[in-house]
């Protein structure tokens, strides 16, 4: 069959998800259970993989979508019990202390703090915490669901100590052990640890010149969507300090990379940067010069905006002890995460050892494993049951607690139990009797007809796709990572870089891939929204791969009246120019 032919089969899953879920926005329950049949007829009829092949994948990704529960019930669980108790009113009151400006505060928090979050556990925890968070500070479910599907981008690619470089990027090239690998990348297996720091470096710089203006995209789209006056001029407001915000992150970001390793950029650059934005706001340097910018009042929300977990101010509950000690059950996952998760720390390997692996199922050469300790979510269980004793929370509150996180997370698994296992199905689709590819191969084969100087536009999408499809960095970079440096080969462009292109459009496949948008959905309590969710972030989510090409392209080819140049200065002329409009809105009086 030709590759042609077997490229428009393999796009059907995709295409079904984009028409049920994303135009007709059905739920992603009904539209993945619909792309796990696709999958599966492709499986079993076209690419004749054995039955004992999908029956695995299919318990590997029952696997994985128990891990994502865990993780999104524990940071719901550690949230409710924080409201209930009273300690989430102190914590909103010390957040508006810094500023009430919502757009201020999603910069601060998601994009920066989550930063740190996302560099020390990742896997899908900063989603789960934050955008929890943001519901419990009063943010609309389908905002701060948006917001953290945005915010999966930059600090994706250093997420959880580094794995999508040293476990995903490193496994995908042969860990330095394949003699055609290291030839073509000149680098000896002696070195191969350097080599993989000096890979991380790469990534950043790329990632820290197109993630500085995404904070900006963050409060546009806040605004546009969300906004009572459903305004872009009112996010453009904000320019000043969504732009300080971002350099807040990139800057110490690619000085980590460059001097610390992979595991550092994230946490490092979040830890940091976190210092000056605060200051910064507290002082007002940046800040908008226009009104403090609010969510307007709940009965103006628009019903898709409100989940099942939101927060009614009026019957609030406010503790009474110090901000301090309402703080303090965040402050304690966050130095958890850091101290299991790195690779430095002797906790991470004894952790390991209670792993429960299950291998060859069903006879298959697949793997799986069920992690009870090592997982996130016993982290938030752990200290959710700390909280209850150090604030002095009833017992009754907490079993309130309990109850609502169960029953979100119940809604949430319906959808999961669909889509998971149709990825792992998807990617495990190798070797069946027909002799193809897999169909991710399949389908970044198809892409091949591109190869040459425009590759290194191609290169992010490849990346997006196999994140898109994997809803992980670490899986994209692992299946596409030995791809890309044949086809950099094959295009005669520098290997390095166009393997850190993959790296970071990888990290931007994030942000509307369909397994991490069922799971921010969960971690707000928006399940059934998950369409609207993916149409909303479809913008930024372009930006990142286009500029990331564009900037590839000016890296490989040189600065000159070419492709890359064009697009990276239309880029900058739009937004110059939009921000230049909102100036004059402001002279003119009319904001």
């Amino acid at each position: 069959m030709p590759l042609w032919s077997l490229v428009l089969l393999g796009i059907a899953p995709i295409l079904i998800l984009a028409l049920f879920l994303v135009i007709l926005r059905w739920t992603a329950r009904t539209s993945m259970f619909l792309a796990l049949l696709s999958v599966l007829f492709l499986s079993i009829f076209i690419w004749k993989v054995p039955g004992e092949q999908i029956a695995g994948a299919s318990v590997d990704g029952l696997s994985t979508a128990f891990e994502i529960l865990y993780i999104v019930f524990g940071a719901l669980l550690l949230l409710n019990t924080l409201k209930d108790g009273g300690a989430l009113g102190v914590i909103k009151r010390s957040i508006a202390n810094v500023t009430e400006d919502r757009r201020i505060q999603v910069i601060i928090i998601l994009w920066i703090f989550g930063a740190f979050l996302e560099g020390a556990a990742g896997y899908g925890s900063t989603g789960a915490v934050i955008g929890s968070m943001l519901v419990g500070l009063g943010f609309p479910a389908m905002a701060a669901g948006t917001m953290v599907m945005v915010f999966q981008s930059q600090s994706v690619s250093f997420g959880a100590s580094g794995a999508p470089i040293w476990i995903g990027l490193n496994t995908g090239l042969g860990e330095g052990k394949i003699e055609e690998v290291n030839n073509i990348l000149q680098v000896s297996s002696a070195s191969w640890d350097q080599f993989l720091v000096e890979m991380g470096w790469k990534v950043a710089i790329i990632h820290g010149a197109v993630g500085a203006l995404i904070p900006l995209f963050m409060v546009v789209l806040l605004c546009r969507f969300f906004g009572e006056n459903k305004s872009f001029k009112e996010g453009f407001g904000a320019w000043r300090f969504a732009i300080f915000g971002g350099l807040c992150l990139s800057i110490p970001y690619v000085l980590a990379a460059a001097f610390l390793g992979p595991e550092f950029p994230s946490i490092i650059g979040g830890l940091i940067g976190i210092v000056p934005a605060i200051f910064a706001a507290k002082k007002g340097w940046f800040m908008p010069k226009d009104k403090v910018w609010r969510f307007g009042d709940k009965s103006t929300w628009e019903k898709e905006w409100i989940g099942v977990m939101d927060v009614d101010p009026n019957e609030e509950k406010t503790a009474s002890f110090s901000t301090l000690k309402s703080w303090t059950p965040y402050l304690i996952v966050a130095v958890l995460l850091f101290i299991t998760q790195v690779n430095f720390l002797p906790v991470s390997s004894w952790l390991k050892n209670t792993i429960i692996d299950i291998n060859g199922i069903f006879g298959s050469d697949i793997d799986t494993s069920i992690e009870i300790f090592t997982n996130p979510g016993f982290l938030f269980i752990v200290v959710a049951l700390f909280t209850v004793w150090f604030h002095k929370m009833e017992w009754g509150s907490f079993k309130k607690s309990l109850k609502n996180s169960t029953k979100t997370i119940w809604t949430a698994g319906s959808a999961l139990v669909f889509a998971v296992p149709m990825v792992q199905v998807f990617l495990h689709s190798e070797g069946g009797a027909a002799g193809f590819e897999s169909l991710p191969q399949t389908l970044a084969l198809g892409l091949s007809f591109a190869s040459g100087e425009i590759w290194a536009f191609i290169a992010p999408i490849v990346g997006a796709l196999g994140a898109f499809l994997a809803g992980s960095n670490v899986f994209s970079n692992l299946m596409f990572s030995r791809f890309q440096l044949e086809m950099a080969v094959q295009s005669n462009l520098g290997v390095v870089w166009v393997v850190a292109l993959q790296c970071v459009g990888a990290a931007a496949g994030n942000m509307f891939s369909v397994h991490n948008v069922i799971t921010a959905a969960a971690a707000v309590g928006l399940v059934g929204q998950e369409g609207s969710i993916i149409r909303k972030i479809l913008i930024p989510a372009t930006y990142y791969i286009l500029v990331t090409g564009a900037i590839g392209y000016v890296i490989l080819i040189g600065i000159g009246f070419n492709i890359g140049t064009f697009v990276i200065a239309a880029i900058i002329i739009i937004i110059a120019t939009a921000i230049l409009m909102n100036q004059g809105y402001y002279k003119k009086g009319l904001y």
